[in-house]
């Protein structure tokens, strides 16, 4: 090898290096992109072992109500697309650099987080009303059968959306773009601890309390109790709505913090890391 192709490589290993050093300290200086390397592997190795365990100790539990896991299914994209929907809403202002000029008009952060709350609701029936639909024609199942309880259980689990949503949209508007992974990952979190498609029974004990401090738990054990036992649990109604109230409004609040210190720090103009 000639010196010059000798040199050429050398020169072109350093700036891959350059480039390999500047995303370690983007990672370095971001613990919400250290941790969303770890946060995936972990959430599925922990749901999916939750779900074996409890498939192979309760093999008949399928039995009961085949459209059992469809309806899970669906009702937790209720929760998914009401956190997501607000949170993208509120990161497109953020990636077009917007907030600025939202705010110099008339516009009340209170406003702004009611129509985050509207597109998210159009945004999530948009979504789940086709998925409902393949779910009859494919599987011979619709979730509407569940009846008025299925109005209660929706309402209930895109509350508990919004809440994250706009904790996730406060986190971001007090880091900036750095954190906006949290959007993507946030509601995985209480995938296992919500009982979505095991009982909540099935968690470790020391785990159960923590669980029953989530509304979709008791969502979802309503869920199963209307289709085993074709009853409405109104005590796990009164459970869930009580803490959907606690939660919107500790997460509005701290939204609405976070926003007043952007404006006092003047972030309200600024979109980057």
């Amino acid at each position: 090898m000639s010196r010059a192709a000798s040199s050429g490589t050398v020169l072109a290993l350093r700036r891959v290096g350059a480039m390999v050093l500047r995303h370690y300290f983007l990672l370095k200086g971001s613990w919400p992109r250290a941790l969303e390397l770890v946060y995936w592997p972990t959430m599925q190795v922990v749901l999916w072992g939750l779900i074996t365990q409890f498939f192979l100790t309760h093999s008949a539990w399928l039995v009961q109500a085949s459209g059992v896991l469809i309806a899970a299914v669906l009702l937790w994209d209720v929760v998914f697309r009401g956190q997501i929907s607000v949170a993208l809403s509120f990161l497109e202002e953020m990636w077009s650099r917007n907030l600025g000029n939202l705010f110099v008009s008339p516009l009340h952060p209170v406003e702004f987080v009611a129509a985050l709350f509207t597109v998210s609701l159009v945004r999530t029936l948009i979504g789940m009303l086709p998925a409902a639909g393949v779910a009859i024609l494919l599987f011979h199942y619709s979730i509407f059968s569940m009846g008025l309880p299925l109005i209660v259980f929706f309402a209930n689990l895109i509350v508990f959306g919004w809440s994250t949503g706009m904790a996730c949209s406060a986190l971001i508007l007090r880091y900036g773009l750095g954190a906006e992974s949290i959007a993507w990952v946030a509601v995985f979190a209480f995938a296992p601890l919500s009982g979505i498609y095991y009982p909540v029974a099935t968690l470790p004990a020391a785990v159960q309390p923590i669980a029953w401090a989530l509304p979709p738990a008791y969502v979802f054990e309503g869920m199963r109790a209307v289709l085993f036992e074709g009853i409405f649990r109104f005590d796990l109604l009164a459970a869930a709505l009580m803490l959907n109230a606690v939660y919107l409004c500790l997460a509005v609040a701290t939204f609405l913090y976070a926003f007043h210190i952007a404006r006092v720090r003047g972030l309200l103009l600024q979109g980057g890391e």
